[in-house]
C-alpha cells in the first residue's frame, strides 16, 4: 500500500471521528448535566428517599453512564487498530451500559405500572421488598450478556476480512496483521451475528414493545377512569351537558396522549430506524455510508438517552432544588 493510500484513509478515519465527536459531546454532555441535575434533586428532598425514586435513581444513574459512552459508541462501527483487549473493551463496556440502561427502563415503565393497574398489590411487589436483589437484576443480566464475547462467543480467529490494517491488502491472518501487537477491530470480529441478532430481537425489541404496551394500558386505564369521573359528576349535577370540568379532563387527558405519542416518535422512532437499517445492511452484507451509519447511530442513541429526562424534568419536584439555585444565584447578580 502507498503512502498515499495511507494518508487517505488515516485522514478518511479522522474526519468520520471528528464527526463523531462533533454530533455526541454535545449531546452527552447535555444528557450528563440533565441527570446530574434531577439526581441531586432526588437526593436533596428526603420525601424521596423511598424504593421507587431509588429505582428512578438506578435509571438516571445508568443513562447517565450511556451519556459517557455516547461518543465511543458510533466508534464501533469504524475499523481501527486496536489490541485484542482494548477492542473487546472498546465494543463490551458501552454495549453493557446500554443494555443495562434499557433494562432499567423497563423496570422503571413496570413498577410505575403496577401501580396503576393493580395497586393493591403494588406494596408488595417483590422488587420493594428486596431491593438489592431487583438492583442485580438489572445490572447483572446485561453484563453477562455483554462479556459473551470476552468468553469466546466471538469471530476473532476469523480473516481480516474488512481489510482495515494498513499492512495488508489481502486475507491474512489476525496475529499478522500487524508488527505492534494491534489488529483490526471491528465490531464484526467481535459480536457474530448470532449475537447482534439476538440481541436486536431477543433483548432490545422486546424491551421497547414491552415500554410501549405498558404505556399504552396505562393510557387506556386512565381514558376508562376518566370517563367513570365524568359519568357520576353528570349524575351528580344531573345535566346531559359536559360541564366545563368535564372539557378540562378531556382536554388534559389529550394532551398526556400527544405528549406520550410525539415522546415515543421524537426519542424512540429514531432508534428504531437506525436498529433495524444495520440489520438489513447486516444481511445484505453491503457497505453503506459512513456518514449516513454516524448520522443514525448517534442520533439514535442519543433519542433514546432523553426518555429517562423527560420523565424526570417533568416532575416539579425533581427540580425544584435547581430551581431555587438558579433564583439565588440570580438575586445575587441583581
Amino acid at each position: 500500500m502507498s503512502p498515499m493510500m495511507d494518508c487517505k484513509d488515516s485522514h478518511s478515519l479522522f474526519s468520520r471521528e471528528q464527526l463523531i465527536y462533533t454530533i455526541t459531546v454535545p449531546l452527552s454532555t447535555s444528557i450528563i448535566l440533565a441527570n446530574l441535575v434531577i439526581i441531586l434533586g432526588i437526593a436533596w428532598n428526603r420525601q424521596f428517599h423511598n424504593t421507587p425514586n431509588y429505582f428512578f435513581l438506578s435509571l438516571l444513574v445508568a443513562d447517565m453512564c450511556t451519556g459517557v459512552a455516547l461518543p465511543f459508541i458510533p466508534l464501533m462501527g469504524l475499523n481501527r487498530e486496536l489490541s485484542f483487549s482494548s477492542c473487546l473493551v472498546a465494543h463490551v463496556f458501552p454495549n453493557f451500559l446500554f443494555l443495562a440502561f434499557l433494562l432499567n427502563l423497563v423496570m422503571v415503565h413496570y413498577e410505575r405500572y403496577i401501580c396503576i393497574v393493580d395497586p393493591l398489590r403494588y406494596s408488595n411487589l417483590w422488587m420493594h421488598r428486596s431491593f438489592p436483589l431487583a438492583l442485580l437484576v438489572v445490572w447483572a443480566p446485561p453484563l453477562l450478556y455483554a462479556s459473551l464475547p470476552a468468553f469466546g462467543w466471538n469471530n476473532w480467529t476469523g480473516p481480516d476480512w474488512d481489510n482495515c490494517c494498513t499492512s495488508s491488502q489481502k486475507l491474512t491472518p489476525v496475529s499478522n496483521c500487524s508488527t505492534n501487537g494491534t489488529t483490526c477491530c471491528s465490531y464484526k470480529r467481535v459480536f457474530p451475528n448470532a449475537f447482534i441478532y439476538l440481541e436486536v430481537y431477543g433483548l432490545v425489541l422486546p424491551a421497547i414493545l414491552t415500554i410501549a404496551g405498558m404505556t399504552g394500558r396505562v393510557l387506556w386505564i386512565t381514558r376508562s377512569q376518566m370517563k367513570d369521573i365524568c359519568r357520576l359528576h353528570r349524575s351528580v349535577e344531573r345535566g346531559s351537558q359536559a360541564s366545563d370540568e368535564e372539557q378540562r379532563l378531556n382536554l388534559r387527558y389529550t394532551r398526556c396522549v400527544v405528549a406520550v405519542s410525539l415522546t415515543f416518535l421524537a426519542c424512540w422512532v429514531p432508534y428504531l430506524i437506525y436498529m433495524h437499517v444495520c440489520i438489513v445492511f447486516l444481511i445484505s452484507d453491503t457497505k453503506w455510508s459512513s456518514t449516513t451509519h454516524i448520522v443514525l447511530s448517534c442520533t439514535g442513541i442519543g433519542s433514546m438517552a432523553v426518555v429517562p429526562l423527560v420523565l424526570g424534568l417533568a416532575n416539579r419536584q425533581y427540580t425544584e432544588p435547581a430551581y431555587k439555585l438558579l433564583r439565588k444565584l440570580r438575586d445575587r447578580w441583581k
